[in-house]
């Protein structure tokens, strides 16, 4: 065998070797899926999370946390938002409301460890609103401020219709920051735990709603870009104003399967008389155990009733104030 023949076996040999480097590599986790064949959503997932919703100024131009970063946010966080401490004033406790018994804010960043759950823009930010939408919130501000006339005054919240953060965009909240997916061939329902509300998503390729008809939590549409459901929403009340936006608010939500407990979930915000420009937003949700159970929000209510009746009073008084004057 000649000198010139050596190369030949030594070149297989490293092919053989980078192949073995390949098939060692670590496979990407199963997808579960379902008979048809799509990424199987189902289950119950939990968005909570610590990981703040825009970039804090400390971490301007920073995308992602460090570990140590991140270990020491994540312990200054659960020390700064523990509602079991006491106020330094009667005042400050009764401000403080529940204790920490009812919460369930998470206590982990998201496993991507971003800086914040907005993506897009870079800086992690929701743009600004444009002045007429500026204009609008200050004048529901205004009128948030005076005595309230009947229950139509409050924010939809307090009246139990839906809570901001139920969505669609689904982004994490104090509490009750649970959904619940079941999917078939032509359907997909997302049972929001916060305020009990049910979203039936078609799948069918039916187009929106008439124009004119309008929904709490929008009309939504879905369909399958490979791996992905995009959940198409427009049709919002002029009443949601999620972060301000008005009944043009057009949300895009992307849900794409990461592994057997991990769920990714994508929203896009377009609403051009309200925002400056469209934005994005992140989160990773986890898989949670179930059942979900109904979070009976108006089940002996009586903090409406109470409210009105302090308005009344605080009117009388007002009244009273002003006769004296006079």
């Amino acid at each position: 065998m000649g000198y010139r023949s050596l190369p030949v076996p030594a070149a297989f040999a490293i092919l053989l070797i980078a192949a073995a480097g390949l098939t060692a590599q670590p496979k990407p986790p199963a997808i579960p899926r379902t008979s048809g064949g799509h990424p199987d959503l189902q289950g119950n997932w939990s968005s909570a999370s610590i990981t703040p919703f825009e970039r804090p100024a400390q971490f301007a131009g920073k995308e992602f946390f460090t570990p140590q970063e991140a270990a020491e946010f994540t312990k200054r966080t659960l020390e700064q938002s523990n509602r079991d401490r006491r106020g330094a004033t009667p005042e400050q406790d009764v401000n403080g409301a529940y204790n920490e018994a009812w919460f369930e804010r998470g206590t982990k960043l998201l496993p991507n460890l971003r800086t914040s759950i907005v993506v897009d823009p870079p800086d992690g930010r929701v743009p600004a609103l444009t002045p007429a939408a500026r204009e609008a919130n200050a004048a529901r501000a205004a009128i948030g401020r005076r005595q309230p006339e009947g229950p139509e005054d409050f924010p939809l919240a307090v009246r139990c219709i839906v809570w901001p953060t139920s969505g669609p965009p689904m982004v994490p909240g104090p509490y009750n920051n649970n959904y619940q997916i079941v999917q078939t061939k032509d359907y997909v329902m997302i049972d929001v735990e916060m305020i009990h509300d049910a979203r039936i998503i078609p799948l069918n390729g039916r187009p929106h709603l008439p124009h004119s008809i309008r929904k709490w939590m929008g009309d939504s549409v879905g369909h399958w870009e490979g791996d992905t459901l995009v959940v198409d929403t427009t049709n919002f009340t002029d009443k949601t104003h999620y972060r301000g936006a008005d009944d043009k608010l057009h949300v895009i939500e992307r849900f794409t399967r990461t592994g057997p407990d991990t769920l990714q979930y994508r929203f896009t915000i377009d609403d051009p008389t309200t925002f400056t420009k469209p934005w994005t937003g992140e989160i990773v949700m986890t898989h949670s155990p179930g059942p979900l159970y109904e979070y009976a929000c108006h089940e002996a209510n009586y903090s409406l009733t109470n409210m009105l009746r302090a308005a009344r009073v605080q009117e009388k008084a007002n009244a009273g104030g002003a006769a004296q004057k006079r």
